[in-house]
Parts: structure tokens; sequence; C-alpha cells
């Protein structure tokens, strides 16, 4: 398949807590790593909203082949969970409101105007790239400046008690360009 490339992962200090996604794009000879750090969330929503952030920095059209180390996202996408759960006024098979409807419904809008593949890989193993997107997402969550998941938050307000360390360094928000040598 030509393409892009894109390898995602979430973090979670706690769960919840401070969390960070990150995405790999590897598009042509060029490789950009995305991730953002949040104040209150949780892993899965961090890992959701990993593919959300590069699929957003995608053309449409561009066939996507997705790694990913998440299989509720992995299975949500390619076992056609989301239509089953559109199909039931999003209630889950467990007759419970689907957790993380707002990043789904976001997701969904992005994944039906593409072509996509996806491929699990194991997490914290010997795969680079998911260990990369796996380390950006922790320094993300360990950052300065924390992002704020409204849709979260609105739900499960963060604890005023929380405090967050003087000494995490800042770098959320951070994108990095990197020509590659002799990718085409």
């Amino acid at each position: 398949m030509n393409g892009v490339i894109v390898y995602t992962d979430g973090a979670c200090r706690g769960n919840p807590g401070p969390g960070g996604y990150a995405a790999i794009v590897e598009d042509g000879g060029r490789k950009t790593e995305l991730f953002r750090g949040y104040r209150w969330t949780t892993n899965n929503r961090m890992e959701i909203q990993s593919v959300i952030a590069a699929l957003e920095t995608i053309d449409p059209a561009v066939p996507v082949r997705l790694f990913s180390d998440s299989q509720y996202v992995l299975n949500t996408l390619s076992k056609g969970w989301i239509a089953g759960w559109k199909r039931r006024d999003w209630i889950s098979s467990a007759r419970q409101p689907v957790k993380n409807r707002d990043l789904w419904e976001h997701l969904d809008r992005l994944v039906a105007r593409r072509a996509m593949t996806y491929q699990w890989v194991r997490g914290h193993a010997s795969h680079a790239e998911n260990n990369r997107c796996d380390e950006l997402a922790v320094i993300a969550a360990l950052g300065q400046d924390l992002a704020i998941d409204s849709a979260y938050e609105a739900e499960n307000p963060y604890p005023k008690a929380a405090s967050i360390p003087a000494s995490r360094p800042i770098l959320t928000g951070l994108l990095i360009q990197n020509e590659l040598p002799g990718l085409v």
C-alpha cells in the first residue's frame, strides 16, 4: 500500500491523571513527530487522541497504515464497533453509554473519508517507533502548561489539590520534522 505510515501511543500518569499522546507520521522521506500533554485525562482518551492528531495532518485522499499498541483503538476501528454504537445511539453492547464518545465521533469522521489498514504492535517491546511514541507521550504527560481535556473534565472534574511539580520539562505541543535518508 502506498501512502502514509502512522505510529501512535498514549500515556497517563495515573488513570485518570496527567496524560499525553504521541504520533509519528512517515510520509515518503519525511518523519513528523507530534505530541501533547493534558492535565487530567485517561490513557484510553490519549490513545484515541493520538490517532486523531495524526489523521488531522494527512490529506484524506492518502491511504494510511496505522500501527498501534492499543487493541481498544484498533478493535474499535477494524471490527466495526463504532457502527454498532451508532446504531444503538452510542450505547455499548453492555448497555452502557459509550465512553469517550466525543473522541470516537471525531475519529469516525476522520476515518470515514480515507482508506486505512491497521496493525497491532506489542507495547514496550522492540518496536522502535512504538517505543518512541511511548517516550514522547510520557514526556508530554510530564510537561508544564498542560492542555485541558474539556470534554473529560466536564464529567470528571480536575482535582484542585493536584499539583504539578515545577521540575517538569516544557515540551508539550512540539512538532519535529526530520528528513529520513534512504526513504522515498
